[in-house]
């Protein structure tokens, strides 16, 4: 299937979209992206788990640049629909028209689930000229991922550094206050008399992703509603056995942040603020790469609790642990001992 124009979405543009701290930084970056396309950050790198609304995102920076521009060329698809594009250019001999679709036909390129062009050379080779033709025009490239440029298996490393050139941005899951307002709407939207008890419940134990809390709603009102049982607690325990976790109690950043000054010999004080004293720094970086690693929160959260850090900072310091880890035996022993004595 070829490109096509975004779906419409239920709101105008990502400013749109309810903000909250698990989705705030990339809602403003569409938000810059789709006020100014090929001038804010290009390219722009979206990334987080499935059914967290970055396909939303997509939709809604392409809707708002053609209400903006109702001639600008905007071209969503998917890296599985830009690969099948592509070989049926290559079987029919129209690989002219191709590279014109894409390259001089496109202003704005939105390309969904990049990771599925892993171990595609021929595609990666094609979508590599057609990044680079795009961005030297200053067309605006929009892409997404489940995971990072640098985690995405069989990926060209001249693809991973071209990402670096503009602004890699996370969407992660939603915190449980928002878990439960998601519960509270999609109940009023579909009619579903939903307790406040039951939506707590549900919004504390379902962390995933937005699909699959919304699924286990109407999968517990329809077995109530079938068998006439009470919409309880008691009630989506049994009919959600299979999902629901238990949920553990993970320490907080002011816990790990404790934890791991205490470990590295300095002051957590020193931890949170700017001192570049090589043993300071470093104790700062493994306190953000375990905070990241076990609270699961997103970098401009993370950065704002280290004493109001850029969230590059926080990336950079959890990819820097991460490579010392393979390098430095003693530091790996002291990361992972961390990690089980704050898992504990």
């Amino acid at each position: 299937m070829g490109p096509r124009q975004p779906a419409r979405c239920p709101f105008a543009g990502p400013r749109g979209a309810a903000r909250t701290p698990s989705n705030q930084f990339a809602v403003a970056a569409c938000t810059a992206v789709a006020n100014a396309p090929g001038k804010a950050y290009n390219p722009l790198f979206l990334y987080g788990g499935v059914g967290l609304g970055k396909t939303h995102l997509v939709h809604a920076v392409g809707n708002h640049a053609l209400r903006q521009n109702p001639n600008c060329h905007v071209v969503y698809l998917s890296s599985e629909s830009f690969t099948n594009d592509l070989i049926h250019a290559l079987e029919q001999h129209r690989m002219p028209e191709f590279r014109a679709r894409y390259r001089e036909k496109c202003d704005i390129l939105l390309l969904d689930d990049i990771q599925f062009l892993g171990n595609k050379k021929q595609t990666m080779e094609e979508f590599f000229h057609t990044f680079n033709a795009l961005h030297e025009a200053g067309k605006q490239i929009f892409v997404t991922s489940d995971k990072l440029p640098t985690e995405i298996e069989g990926f060209e490393e001249r693809l991973r550094s071209r990402f670096q050139w503009g602004l890699i941005a996370d969407i992660q899951p939603p915190e449980t206050e928002t878990r439960v307002a998601i519960l509270k709407k999609k109940a009023a939207t579909d009619h579903i008399a939903l307790p406040d008890d039951v939506a707590l419940f549900l919004g504390t134990h379902i962390r995933s992703n937005v699909r699959e809390l919304e699924g286990c709603l109407i999968r517990l009102a329809a077995f109530a509603s079938l068998t006439g049982a009470a919409l309880t607690i008691e009630l989506a325990q049994d009919v959600l056995k299979n999902i629901l976790v238990v949920r553990g109690d993970k320490p907080d950043v002011e816990t790990i942040i404790k934890i791991v000054a205490e470990a590295m010999q300095v002051k957590p004080q020193d931890i949170k603020g700017d001192r570049r004293q090589q043993n300071i720094a470093r104790a700062r970086q493994v306190a953000m790469f375990l905070t990241r690693r076990i609270t699961g929160l997103s970098y401009p959260v993370i950065g704002e609790k280290f004493g109001g850090k850029d969230h590059s900072t926080v990336i950079n310091a959890e990819q820097r642990i991460d490579q010392l880890m393979n390098e430095e035996p003693d530091l790996s022993k002291t990361v992972q001992s961390l990690f089980r004595r704050l898992n504990s």
